[in-house]
């Protein structure tokens, strides 16, 4: 991937995350048909959303997302916006995934989500905060534990 930002006229990003969505009871439903159309689905939703699929991939059970976003799509707009249109369509061209799915659930409710950087790790920012300012007068303001809420 090559320097793809994204320009708004008052910022520049380059936002990316890894969401990961289990189907509904873990169960194993996707195949190479339902898989190319939950990726052909997958192009649509970019074409009207502010986000980019950038690699899909899954297995029969789970499906793994790599999106760039802007700021303003909150992670959780994302996942719901991506679940809610996936799965009314994979039910809609796939019925018979929808008869192995009692309670009408596509996606269980949970996700994982991960912010990913490109151009460096947790590590490398850290050690880029922690240098500037060494040639002046460098002032360490904050220095804390990251935290898991």
């Amino acid at each position: 991937m090559e320097d793809e930002h994204i320009y708004k006229s008052h910022n520049k990003t380059l936002l990316l995350y890894h969401l990961v969505f289990p189907l509904k009871y873990r169960k194993e439903l996707l195949t190479e048909e339902s898989g190319g159309t939950l990726v052909s689905i997958c192009r649509e939703v970019s074409e009207r959303y502010e986000f980019e699929f950038i690699k899909i991939g899954y297995e029969s059970d789970h499906v793994h997302f790599l999106i760039q976003s802007i700021p303003n799509v909150s992670v959780s707009q994302m996942v719901r916006t991506i679940k809610s249109i996936t799965a009314r369509e994979m039910f809609r061209l796939h019925p018979d995934i929808e008869a192995k799915l009692w309670g009408g659930n596509f996606w269980s409710s949970g996700f994982y989500a991960n912010t990913v950087g490109l151009y460096a790790s947790k590590d490398v920012i850290q050690r880029y905060v922690e240098n500037q300012g060494k040639e002046k007068e460098y002032k360490e303001v904050h220095s804390g534990q990251l935290k898991l809420f």
